[in-house]
């Protein structure tokens, strides 16, 4: 864990935090920023900010949207940090998913010759001897980069995602900013600890830092490209490697209808429903064979191409499933499409993480009931997207917590169910899962797989005997030696020995000033040293410093709204 006092305290850093915590408190979270007792750690000698009340209007919002409307004046960070946050139903109440789910991430674009600087300056050539056309009008611009289209002197018609200027040391500070109110929030707000906020942003920090180089979003799109070789119902669009960099990302131009525009897809004579299948189809693909899937299907970036080909775009959030993680979701879905509760605990035991708050019994007990709602609802007719938003509110409810790319999938399975309703009505996502979870049931009991399992279990175990007796002893020459530790760490203490501090500068300030009132009271008496008006200029002196820290401390009581 990053303690907070290590933070970089340059100026543009402290004026990010007052920036930061200033509309925090203008949106009405003012109470949070308290909580967390900022000003202590930052040790500043004086407030970073003052608290005060949210402007007129704000108070007619609700929590969630005024949330949202924060986010979205913090700027890139925040509002990447808002859409990471909008696909993990296991933290975040479902009002709040939906409005974090409508943060927007557009901004005025970027002049063409700032873009152009960056261009060359990547590349290392000039604009025009790299492109035979660009163009100046960018087709979207966001906060993390910028599009444009144009064609390579070979005549290919490409797009180029451009980083914006500077953008990366913003993201920087408010990483550090965003680290050490995490660190804060799990030590000062009642339950903080439960949601793991610093491992969030460490996992947070790990995403944007994917996002921000496009070479690993040259490479993604690459690999998936080879997952769908030969594959003619999906399309990946191509990389033209010579123009990408850290900063540029350039790749074929898709000109293609986007998934939701049902009338122009039948004005056009495309299949929708086959549409509908080839798109479940490939994304379970992605999920239950190659493990590594598109983690943002929203409408805007699915193309149909002639052919009723899939074509998805923006790679720059994916999420992954190794081969452990891959069985545990099978063996769970198995369990829900099958009705089994005792499955279903026992894979929520070994796969999620129960907390200590986790009730077994209710736990079960509720989980039987959910299956009964779905009971008598005959397979084809469940939406999986319904079911899996009611699963995914038991586990939050009961603190259960997944790994964050299976909280993706959840989201991504329910988008692409959505998808394929609107364009057929009749489309069922379990017809399409079934077939994928029997054929990996199947292939776990071939001789090879279950070879091969025997002898990662025997290797494994090989290992613990072999490091075992090196691991006793070690055990047993620590408490020889007294060098045995248990580190013990104190929770929601931090507040209350801040408390004390302060309460007991208060009282020796107060001392302070009663000993030099004294002190002056004496001298006044003596009538003796340099006089000023009448009165001797030390007991003089004495009384205007008293005066002045008592009014100091009065104003500080004040200020802190505890008389």
């Amino acid at each position: 864990m990053l303690p907070f006092t290590r933070f970089n305290r340059n100026i543009r850093t402290i004026r990010r935090y007052r920036t930061i915590l200033g509309i925090l408190i203008k949106y009405g979270f003012g109470q949070f920023v308290e909580q967390l007792n900022i000003n202590y750690y930052l040790e500043l000698g004086r407030k970073i900010v003052t608290l005060g009340t949210a402007p007129k209007g704000i108070e007619r919002l609700g929590q969630p949207q005024r949330l949202r409307l924060a986010l979205e004046e913090l700027g890139p960070t925040f509002i990447k940090l808002g859409q990471l946050l909008s696909t993990r139903p296991d933290l975040i109440p479902g009002d709040y998913l939906d409005e974090l789910k409508k943060l927007q991430d557009k901004v005025p674009s970027v002049p063409t010759e700032q873009i152009r600087i960056e261009i060359e300056s990547e590349l290392g050539y000039p604009l025009a001897e790299l492109f035979a056309h660009f163009d100046p009008e960018p087709v979207a611009a966001a906060s993390v980069a910028q599009v444009h289209r144009g064609r390579l002197h070979s005549g290919e018609e490409v797009v180029f995602k451009i980083r914006r200027p500077g953008i990366a040391q913003v993201i920087e500070t408010d990483l550090d900013i965003l680290m050490g109110l995490a660190y804060l929030v799990e030590h000062h707000l009642p339950g903080g600890d439960i949601y793991d906020p610093v491992g969030l942003v460490k996992e947070f920090r790990r995403t944007i830092h994917r996002e921000l180089d496009f070479t690993r979003e040259a490479r993604t799109i690459e690999r998936f490209a080879a997952n769908f070789e030969g594959d003619d119902s999906v399309h990946v669009p191509k990389v033209h490697w010579d123009f990408c960099g850290e900063r540029v990302l350039t790749m074929e131009y898709i000109s293609g209808i986007k998934v939701n525009d049902l009338e122009r897809l039948r004005a056009e004579d495309y299949d929708l429903k086959l549409i509908a299948d080839r798109g479940a189809n490939s994304f379970l693909r992605q999920v239950l064979e190659f493990g590594f899937f598109h983690g943002d299907p929203h409408p805007g970036n699915i193309f149909i191409l002639p052919g009723d080909t899939i074509c998805m775009l923006d790679y720059g959030m994916v999420g992954r499933i190794n081969q452990d993680l891959k069985e545990q979701l099978v063996d769970l879905l198995l369990a829900v499409l099958q009705r089994d509760v005792d499955r279903i605990i026992s894979q929520l035991l070994y796969s999620g993480e129960l907390t200590d708050e986790s009730n077994l019994k209710a736990l079960n007990r509720d989980l039987g009931e959910f299956i009964e709602d779905y009971y008598e609802i005959p397979l084809q007719d469940i939406k999986v997207g319904k079911l899996l938003a009611d699963f995914v509110e038991i586990l939050t409810h009961y603190r259960i917590r997944f790994p964050s790319d299976l909280m993706l999938l959840a989201r991504a399975l329910v988008a692409m169910e959505g998808l394929g309703r609107q364009l057929d009505p009749d489309f069922n996502m379990i017809t399409h899962l079934r077939p994928f979870l029997e054929r990996l049931v199947k292939e776990r009991l071939t001789p090879t797989n279950l070879s091969r399992e025997m002898l990662r279990v025997a290797q494994a175990y090989g290992s613990l005997a072999r490091h075992l007796p090196r691991d006793i002893k070690e055990f047993i020459n620590r408490v020889n030696r007294n060098k045995f530790k248990i580190d013990l760490e104190h929770r929601g203490l931090e507040k209350l020995i801040t408390d004390l501090d302060k309460a007991s500068n208060r009282l020796s300030f107060s001392l302070l000033i009663a000993a030099l009132i004294i002190g002056s009271s004496l001298i006044m008496q003596t009538e003796k040293g340099p006089m000023i008006f009448g009165f001797p200029a030390l007991g003089f002196l004495g009384y205007s410093v008293a005066g002045f820290l008592g009014l100091w401390l009065a104003i500080a009581i004040l200020r802190s709204g505890r008389l």
